[in-house]
């Protein structure tokens, strides 16, 4: 489909990727081209290594799979000679996502978050949020801070159509919340909306993305997602994303197979239990010991870590690589 050939094409146009093997089983040459195009119009001077297997052009399908296990080892070869270079940080593009929210994640490690995000827009970086039906209810403090008209007025029809699409399709944003969400005390949308949305801290946004679209503005951006967990960390790294935050309450392995994860968690309690999948801790906002802005000052230099590779979060220690495109069904 078209989704996934911009999001192929947004993978291999990642800066965290050296380059790909496409294996291709019973797809047309038009759908490579489909995707050859698609990287052109995403970095024209693209000079990764990118192999097209197809199956309908191959002698056999052993020789089809000798020759895709070639390149693929031999690819990583040559990207394991790769070494680490300075970077300002704005070539940082920080994907935002929570799941699994509990009473907490709007008074602490999403706010925290977005003072995180905040700090890295005026570093020059760009904050990337993510999940639409986790933004109903607040999109009018969202459209007022939005730079341009051309930006309100594209998360305004990007939103209603969304949003018309699921009552089309028999449900509602109203039906976004989960049980773990009720159970915990966010028993609406809006609710949960308000905490979620506060991982965009309060900079303006720069630029609105359809699903797939590249992050080309510093600065924060809104990505069209749905609110499942890997849907939407797929998009996010599909446009561009090469390190993710992702605040939790319940718990949750959600993890990437381009951009690192970092798990977040609202409360003491969820870091004690769940020590091999949470990286950063917020819960002693809510203990009193820390600030929103002094763990919010934290976490940035965590990311910071991360995206030097010093810290290695446990998504990735664990290989929790988790791809799932949007097809545009009934998604929350």
């Amino acid at each position: 489909s078209e989704v996934l050939v911009k999001l192929l094409a947004g993978y291999i146009t990642n800066p965290n990727v050296a380059g790909a093997t496409i294996f291709s089983l019973g797809c047309q040459n038009a759908q490579i081209e489909m995707l050859q195009k698609a990287i052109e119009d995403i970095d024209p001077n693209c000079a990764k290594p990118v192999h097209y297997l197809e199956q309908q052009k191959s002698a056999s399908e052993r020789h089809l799979i000798e020759e895709a296990v070639k390149h693929t080892f031999i690819g990583l070869t040559k990207a394991n000679k790769i070494t680490r270079k300075p970077a300002p940080l704005s070539k940082l593009v920080l994907g935002l996502e929570c799941g699994g929210s509990d009473g907490f994640s709007g008074i602490s490690a999403n706010p925290a978050l977005g003072y995180a995000s905040d700090l890295l827009v005026a570093l020059g970086g760009s904050p990337v949020l993510s999940e639409f039906p986790e933004l109903n209810g607040v999109e009018q403090e969202l459209i007022n801070r939005c730079a341009t008209k051309e930006n309100k007025e594209k998360f305004a029809h990007l939103m209603d159509t969304y949003a018309a699409r699921a009552i089309a399709l028999g449900s509602a944003f109203k039906n976004n919340p989960s049980p773990g969400n009720i159970k915990d005390g966010l028993i609406t949308d809006a609710m949960k909306s308000a905490g979620a949305a506060k991982k965009g801290g309060t900079s303006l946004v720069t630029d609105v993305l359809d699903y797939t679209e590249k992050c080309i503005k510093k600065g924060l951006n809104l990505l069209c997602t749905p609110g499942n967990d890997v849907e939407s960390t797929t998009g996010l790294a599909g446009s561009g994303c090469n390190v993710i935050c992702f605040t939790t309450g319940l718990g949750t392995p959600t993890g990437n197979p381009v951009a690192p994860v970092i798990k977040i968690s609202s409360n003491n309690v969820l870091s004690e239990k769940m020590k091999d999948i949470i990286d950063f801790n917020t819960g002693t906002i809510i203990t009193g010991e820390d600030t929103i802005e002094s763990k919010g000052e934290k976490l940035l230099k965590y990311i910071i870590k991360v995206a030097s590779g010093e810290e290695v979060p446990a998504a990735v220690r664990l290989g929790q690589d988790d791809f799932i495109p949007w097809k545009r069904g009934i998604s929350l």
